[in-house]
Formats: C-alpha cells, structure tokens, sequence
C-alpha cells in the first residue's frame, strides 16, 4: 500500500486535523521539544511547598492538621466493618505481596520482589532504566512495556487495604508507605519508563489516593506530605500532555481526566488545584460523550476496556457526589446506558461476557474477590450510582468500598432483564437467546478505529459455557506471531477468503481498507448480515451468514460469492475439552453435558498448534491456552455454502442438494432471501 493511499485513509478515517496532531506530536517527541516541556528534576527540587498555595501551611505537621479541617470527602472516613468484607482471599493475598510475589493482569503471578524493580519485564528479565527520559522510551523497549507498567499501576494498594480492614495488622500500612518511599527514590520526575503515559500515571494516582484515605491515621506527616508532592507532580504530567490521550480516542482520554478530576478535588490546596478539576471535570465529560454510544456500546468495540471506562466514571462521579460537584445528568445517562449494554451480553450463568476486542485485563478497580472475567460487579456499581438499588445477588463488597455499608441494605431489582434479543446498531452488536443458549454477532460500520478484523463472528453460550469463543488477545508485543496475532480474522468465527483479513493490517493497532457491515433481518429467532471486506479482492467476494435459533438448535450459514474460485474456510475456536470426532462432525464432553457441533464438510482440529496463532485463546493478558479450532474448507465455485448446526444433542443430518439440507426433520433452504429458511420436511 502506498503511502499516499496511507494518508488518504487516515484522512478519511480520522480527519485533517487528527492527523496534523498526530504528525506534529511525532516532531515534538524526536526534536526534544517535548523532553524540553517536561524537564526533569529531583524530587527536592519541587517539594510540597512548591505545589501548595501560598496560604497553606507547608510543614509536614502543620499541613496534615489543615487536612484533617479540610472537609474533603473520600468514599469512607472509617474503614468497613471486617464483618462485610469478603475475607476468604484477600488476607493470603496480602501475604503474598509482603514475600514479594506480585499478581500481574490480576492472574499471573511473578517474583517481582518486595519492594519490586519498578522497570523490570519479568518475562524477559530486561530492564528501561532511568537514564532516559520518558518521551525517548519505546512502547517495545524491554518486550512489551505492559509487563514493566503492571506494578506500578500499584492495584496491591486495593489488596493491602482491604487485609489491613480484616486484621487490623500494621505490616499492611507499613508496606503501603515502605513501596511509596522506594518508588520516590527509584521514579525521580519525567525520568523513566514510568513517566511514559498519563494513563498510567491516573491508575496510580487513584491507587495512592485509595491507600492515603486508608493509612492516613498511621502515617507520619513527613509520609503524607511526600506523597501529596507525588501526586501533585503527576498532576503536572497528566496536564500537560492530555491532548495527547484525547487524540487516541479511547479511555486514556477519560482516564487522564479522572486523574486531573481526582487530584483538584481531593486536594484543593494545591495552586493547581481548581484548574485540574475543571479541565479534568471538562475532559471526562467531553470524552465519554464521544465515547458512549447511544445505544450503550463503546468506541474501543472492547467490554474490557469499557470496563476500564465504566471504573474511572464510578471514582469521578461519586467522588463529586460526595464533594458537592456533580456531574452532568447526560453523563449519568451514558454511565447507565452503558451498563445496560454490558448487562445484554452478559452470560446469565457465568457473568462473563463475550472476550472481544482488545483485551489487556486491566481492572482499575479490584475491590472484591470476584473473577476478572465476572462483569457483574461492575454492572451492579453502575447500577446503584443511576438508581441507588442492587440487581445481582452477592458483590456487596465491590458496593460497600465506593457506597458505604447502606448500599448492602437497599433493595434489589432487575431494570436490565436480558431479553431475546439486542440490536446495538451504532457499536454493531447483536444478540439471539434462547432458553439455555445465547449468541452475540458482530456486524459494525465502524465510527472509531477497530482493532480486531471480525466482521460477523458469533460469540455462542450454553449453559454458561462459552462453546464458541473470542481468541482474546495474549500480548500486543511479542516474538512472532504473537504481536497482536490474534486480532485477525483467522482466528474469529467467521470466514476468511483466500486467507485473507477482512481488512488490511497495517500496523500493531491500526488497520487499512476498513469493512463495513450490514444487518438484513433481526428478529427474536434470526439474524442475517454481511460485510464488504473481501470486495477490495480482484475480483471481488462477498460474505454473508444467517444464525438461525429453532427449538433448541441453532443453524449457522455462510454463503461466500465469487468470479475466482478462492478458497474460503470457516473457522470456529472451542475450549479445550474432552471430544470425539467424526467425519463432520466433533462431540464435546462438558461438564454441563455433551454438545454437538456438526459441518458442511469434513471438520479440520487444531489444537495448540506451535509457532501458529491457530487453536490457541487468551482468557488474560500475558497468557494463553490450548483450545481446538475447527475449519471447513470448501473453493468458492461461484457461490459457497457452508453451514454448522450447534445441538445439545445428537440429531441426524442429511445433506440433499448442494443448497438444501435436513437437519433433525426439519429442512433448511439455504440462498435467495432470507439466506436460510426452515421448514417442516
């Protein structure tokens, strides 16, 4: 692709004024403009007298007695009775951290010691030093930079406080201060990888704030006033390179302005301080404007990251409800529109949703035992902010930490219900449910950048099993094939022709020729659509697929046209359980029962194929699973037709013409329109 094409999508994609952004941001960072306007310095050099208004006593003790007159409202003054909090976990989590063993992306676990190497990458044993600094780091510098971030985002505050809360032990305060003493000496300003992105810099912010509001009573005023000048020079950081989060389009913009919000709210004695919250104040509001799609959906097409979205709203609007600052009821409206989103692709049985989009496994707020993969919480804390009543059984810990001990006692309803079907038409999410199954399409006319090229794909569910499932993420940086490997269409549940994405990929998160999709029918039992990825083909092909729920089948058809016979294949990604295979189809052993997947044509297993990003999931970033990917492969011929029943049972199939097929005494029509009817044979 020729770089003239290249400016011309991304002009078309993302307008003239992005890209000039974009270009001149790219000078500042290789001319030194940008190491220039964040200069670095020792942390002596700006202490808190430096960051206070002038009428605001800077000694440490006469400063922590101005905050204990302050006013200032954080989400409890005492910490929770021990009685509600979740106790089973947590206290030998905190036992971990204090050995050195440290969670990464909330499941994986390394020996990052205690305090850790602030700069390490544990997986590939490099360091980022300090020598630089933060705008002449690579994202790639050390493997993938994530690894290096993960501690200090600080999400073991969370740990450290709730077990302190439980016991009452002092070692639990002691390590909170001992880790922000050795990250001071080992982080000094705009030095490091740890400067790098403001994002980063608001996740560590709320962390430190959580742990301030919890040790305050057993701090000395020397801890407390250092950290205070901490937080108040990342303040300076996030401020001064916003517009940067803000062009990427996604929740760093809503994060950084949480970060400015948080800090101007929190501590108005800072001379920045009203500054910081109006622009944070202004930024969150603007960015979740854009964000938040009116039916609920998200710009990063992501759950996880409109997770991520959904935490920093739950910190800002609370924390400006108890200060008397509240945001604007458009702003409710979106929090809870995307509440109800994230509700109508959730799996009723396990909680989980759909593993699409990008996916780092970033939790901002961790603040209950539940699974990272559990969207309940969430959904729930969402839920009490609009409505001030429960939905869900159970997560009251998640409500107590942001709500206070009245939340548990409020009563619970359901304003969410799942019903039998969801048409997001801005996001391009779709459902179908049925009694005990479920299924999410994804069929979008992008408004934002995407990053996973799949078009079409079916997420499927039975009985809180996810039979049909999204191949995540893994690592956005890593040895071949694993730089972002699975963001192609080859791994999705959908059909690639001539092996090809549906799209062009033209970097690690950016790609060219976006598809478009287009819905035909949506009913309660059916659903058909199309994209036009493959028509930038010469000749061109197109895709389309009908889902069709009858009793308790579900009839999945693909029809693929063409002038060239390519090859086509249809490809689905099972968890990796106990099967038997036959010529068409595979039975799987679950423990809900066995499922029956059957095909047009002979079904082709991979299982944890090595050196390949076939038959392999990522539930969590940083790690991945075997799973079994299952390929038809047919030529296109003029037009294909491949098609898969999903039964929870055996039934008997019989395919009579090349567009006819009876399946358990009903016979499916396949072509003309709709794509697949069914009738009584």
């Amino acid at each position: 692709m020729t770089k003239l094409k290249v400016l011309l999508q991304l002009l078309r994609y993302f307008g003239a004024g992005w890209v000039f952004f974009r270009v001149l941001y790219a000078l500042k960072r290789r001319s030194g403009w940008l190491k220039r306007r964040f200069p670095a310095y020792k942390w002596s050099d700006r202490p808190l007298s430096y960051w206070l208004h002038s009428d605001i006593p800077a000694t440490p003790d006469g400063y922590v007695q101005w905050r204990k007159q302050s006013g200032i409202k954080f989400f409890f003054e005492d910490l929770p009775p021990k009685d509600l909090l979740d106790s089973s976990k947590v206290v030998d989590e905190a036992e971990k951290i204090l050995t050195g063993s440290w969670p990464y992306f909330t499941t994986h676990r390394f020996d990052a010691g205690m305090p850790p190497n602030w700069h390490r990458n544990p997986v590939v044993g490099q360091e980022i030093t300090t020598d630089r600094h933060w705008s002449k780091i690579s994202d790639f510098d050390a493997g993938d930079i994530k690894y290096v971030w993960e501690p200090n985002r600080f999400s073991v505050v969370y740990t450290l406080v709730r077990a302190f809360a439980i016991t009452q032990n002092s070692k639990y305060v002691a390590a909170f201060w001992e880790l922000i003493d050795d990250w001071a000496k080992c982080n000094p300003p705009q030095m490091g990888p740890n400067w790098k992105c403001g994002q980063e810099a608001t996740f560590r912010v709320i962390a430190w704030c959580f742990g301030l509001f919890a040790f305050h009573e057993n701090a000395t005023p020397e801890q407390i006033s250092q950290l205070v000048a901490m937080i108040a020079a990342h303040g300076d950081r996030i401020e001064g390179n916003i517009n940067y989060a803000r062009s990427q389009n996604n929740n760093h913009g809503v994060s950084e302005g949480v970060g400015l919000w948080t800090i101007g709210t929190l501590f108005p004695e800072l001379k920045n301080a009203r500054q910081w919250a109006r622009k944070g104040k202004v930024v969150v509001e603007a960015e979740i404007r854009r964000q938040v799609y009116e039916d609920g959906s998200y710009s990063q097409y992501s759950p996880n990251y409109q997770r991520v979205m959904l935490h920093d709203a739950l910190w800002a609007l609370r924390l400006g409800e108890l200060n008397n600052d509240r945001f604007s009821a458009k702003t409710y409206a979106l929090i809870e529109k995307s509440a109800k989103f994230l509700q109508q692709i959730l799996d009723h049985d396990s909680g989980n949703v759909p593993n699409h989009g990008s996916n780092d496994s970033a939790f901002v707020l961790p603040l209950s035992n539940a699974s990272l993969e559990d969207f309940r919480p969430v959904i729930q804390q969402a839920q009490y902010l609009i409505h001030r009543h429960r939905i869900f059984e159970g997560f009251g810990e998640d409500l107590l930490w942001l709500f206070g001990p009245d939340a548990l006692n409020s009563p619970r309803f359901d304003i969410y219900a799942l019903s039998g079907m969801l048409s997001a038409e801005t996001g391009g999410y779709y459902t179908l449910r049925g009694q005990d199954s479920w299924a999410m399409i994804r069929c979008a006319e992008y408004r934002a950048r995407p990053h996973h090229a799949d078009q079409l794909h079916v997420d499927f569910w039975w009985r809180g099993i996810n039979i049909c499932c999204d191949a995540g993420t893994y690592l956005y940086n890593g040895d071949p094939p694993w730089k972002n490997g699975l963001a192609g269409t080859a791994v999705h549940n959908t059909v690639t022709v001539d092996g090809r994405d549906q799209m062009a990929p033209y970097s690690h998160f950016l790609w060219l020729d976006w598809s478009t999709g287009r819905v035909h029918y949506h009913d309660e039992t059916y659903w058909e659509g199309s994209h036009n990825g493959y028509e930038r083909l010469d000749p061109p092909a197109s895709h389309r697929r009908a889902i069709r729920r009858v009793r308790d089948l579900w009839i999945v058809v693909d029809e693929v046209t063409s002038e060239h016979d390519y090859p086509c294949d249809l490809h689905w990604l099972i968890p990796d359980t106990p099967f038997r295979q036959g010529a068409n189809r595979i039975e799987l052993q679950t423990p809900e029962g066995n499922f029956f997947i059957y095909g047009s044509d002979s079904l082709q297993i991979v299982r944890a194929k090595e050196g390949n990003v076939q038959g392999w999931r990522s539930r969590f970033y940083g790690q991945k699973e075997p799973a079994l990917s299952l390929t038809i492969s047919k030529p296109i011929e003029n037009t294909a037709y491949l098609w898969t029943v999903l039964s929870p049972r055996e039934i008997s199939i019989e395919q009579t013409t090349h567009d006819q097929v009876i399946i358990d005494g009903l016979s499916a029509k396949l072509g003309h329109d709709p794509l697949c009817t069914i009738e009584e044979s």
